[in-house]
């Protein structure tokens, strides 16, 4: 049987989603002043998602809320990065862990294809088709690991170091070896190999660290 099809989203979640992508491929480039009447004409979508979803990206560190003033989407911040990896080593590391323990059979079919999706991304240098599938990643393996608590604390974080990583990654020509270490999560996850999932995640994230090391450097 197939699994069922998932619920259709709301208008705060599609707002949510489009200007998530927007900040984090830097259409809306950092610094930048944004207000709820304009965005909700360029979205075609009412005042109220907007402003709901602006109140999400704010608690996840993308936008500032300046009572009066508008709203201020936040620079990128390489010690910023440098906590949210600290917390995601351990988050990640229990989530592929436990997804790889716990994903049924559609969720590791899921996976697999998943896999299959970044490294076409790869071949094509497809670094926006990436990024979608590493937050469909993030969100589909925070599922399949059956923790709520762990998925909700998480979900603040990704964001936030997809950012970072697309405002650096051509100075670093980074895509690569990226996309390869999810791909073997990803893989591992499908085959159920719990200790390779989480060694997996704990390579990513060394990776992400010494990129954002590298931009020190750079700057």
């Amino acid at each position: 049987m197939k699994p069922p099809a998932p619920p259709k989203p709301t208008l705060m979640e599609d707002a949510y989603h489009q200007l998530e992508e927007m900040i984090v491929t830097l259409e809306i480039a950092p610094g930048s002043v944004v207000s709820e009447a304009i965005l909700s004409r360029s979205l075609n979508i009412g005042t109220t998602p907007i402003r709901e979803a602006l109140q999400r990206l704010a608690r996840e560190h993308l936008v500032q809320i300046l009572p009066r003033r508008g709203v201020i989407v936040t620079e990128v911040d390489v010690q910023q990065q440098f906590q949210v990896l600290e917390v995601r080593r351990e988050l990640d590391r229990l989530i592929m862990r436990s997804a790889a323990r716990r994903a049924n059979a559609a969720e590791r079919q899921a996976f697999a294809d998943m896999a299959e999706g970044m490294r076409k991304a790869v071949e094509t240098d497809d670094v926006r088709e990436f990024l979608r599938l590493d937050g469909a990643f993030n969100q589909r393996a925070a599922a399949a690991a059956r923790n709520l608590i762990a998925a909700e604390t998480v979900a603040a974080l990704h964001a936030i170091s997809r950012r970072f990583w697309f405002f650096h990654h051509r100075d670093l020509a980074d895509m690569p070896r990226t996309a390869e270490l999810h791909i073997q999560v990803m893989r591992a996850i499908a085959a159920g190999d719990d200790n390779a999932a989480a060694e997996g995640a704990e390579r990513l994230i060394d990776q992400l660290a010494d990129l954002a090391k590298s931009t020190l450097l750079l700057g």
